[in-house]
């Protein structure tokens, strides 16, 4: 059986991180995806604020295409 994934892109932000960014964008996903299989940061960077720097990424996420069984 061969495999399709489909791929989205998600920013994720956090003041704790670019990690915690990461993982915010990705928790946020498996709350309403299925068959999440990998993901690649693509984009980072960091905004000034007032109460310190906040951290935001750019993440590509794939995940598993189910089959349909007819």
């Amino acid at each position: 059986m061969d495999t399709v994934y489909k791929i989205i892109f998600l920013a994720g932000t956090s003041m704790d991180g670019y990690e915690q960014a990461v993982m915010n964008a990705v928790n946020r996903a498996s709350k309403t995806l299925k068959g999440l299989s990998w993901f690649e940061v693509v984009e980072h960077r960091g905004k000034f604020r007032n109460d310190g720097i906040e951290h935001q990424v750019k993440v590509r996420i794939g995940f598993r295409i189910e089959e349909v069984t007819e």
